[in-house]
């Protein structure tokens, strides 16, 4: 099936976009491709530059990568629980650029901004027991009533060009995606395949899980990241989960010193906990 079209980005508005939290809390890391060649791209991380590692996807390294690939086939291996969606069309749109084939492989999740990365495929590819999550963008803003509006206003354009694509790609009713996407919709692999989100089921022997991948207290605190946003401005939050870190007013490393350390890792969770219920 052909690829959609390109999306138009102005992100003019000043927002925030957030990972979801319920899909950090399904990412699982590890899993990634059993092989790597040299025309492959890999997406195993959230969409955007992470504040918490420095690390994270972005145009600027997919473009690098395309460059170094050049005119050739190129296979993107996905497994991402999503992030910055503007950051996320930029990558869907180089990709929808490139001159020659796109084959997308979803091992483990593509959601929110990945799934419109995903999108980009001329042939897509998931595991039986991987997922698309679809959902209107999610993003963080801060103001007075019509300062919210105008937000509101300026990310619908943004849902119909998202929910565009899906239909392109699917072929399915507009009202139906965008139902599924206000619904935060997710998509086995085989549903996938059904619905037209994915042309074939990835063979299993095409995935590996990599010890030492899974970084919990850096999901951790994304995922109060996420909870705090929704109470104060992210940059407040940060400055509060620092303090709790014992860096006040600073950023974190881009390694971080306690990375993988279990009591900061359950420190974390209790305070998740704490402000979910």
């Amino acid at each position: 099936m052909p690829r959609p079209n390109k999306i138009r980005l102005n992100t003019s508005q000043k927002v925030t976009a957030l990972t979801s939290e319920g899909a950090l809390d399904r990412w699982q890391p590890a899993i990634q491709a059993a092989a790597e060649e040299d025309n492959s791209i890999s997406i195993y991380d959230v969409i955007g530059e992470d504040f918490w590692t420095g690390e994270g996807v972005t145009v600027k390294r997919i473009d690098a990568a395309l460059r170094k690939i050049g005119n050739r086939d190129v296979v993107v291996n996905i497994n991402s629980p999503g992030g910055d969606v503007f950051e996320g069309i930029a990558i869907y749109n180089r990709l929808r650029e490139h001159p020659a084939n796109v084959q997308v492989k979803v091992m483990g999740l593509a959601a929110s901004a990945a799934s419109i990365i995903a999108m980009a495929g001329d042939e897509i590819q998931i595991g039986e027991a991987s997922f698309l999550m679809i959902h209107n963008a999610w993003v963080m803003a801060i103001g007075n009533q019509f300062d919210l509006r105008e937000v509101a206003d300026f990310l619908a354009p943004f849902d119909d060009a998202l929910r565009d694509v899906y239909v392109q790609r699917t072929g399915a009713d507009a009202d139906e995606v965008a139902a599924m996407m206000k619904a935060e919709t997710w998509i086995t692999g085989k549903k996938a395949v059904e619905t037209g989100f994915a042309d074939t089921l990835l063979s299993a022997d095409e995935t590996k899980k990599v010890e030492n991948a899974a970084r919990p207290d850096v999901n951790a605190l994304r995922r109060v990241e996420a909870n705090l946003c929704k109470e104060m401005p992210r940059s407040a939050a940060r400055d509060l989960l620092n303090q709790i870190k014992g860096k006040p007013g600073a950023a974190p490393e881009p390694a971080m010193q306690d990375a993988g350390d279990p009591e900061m890792s359950n420190a974390l969770a209790a305070l998740l906990d704490t402000i979910r219920a």
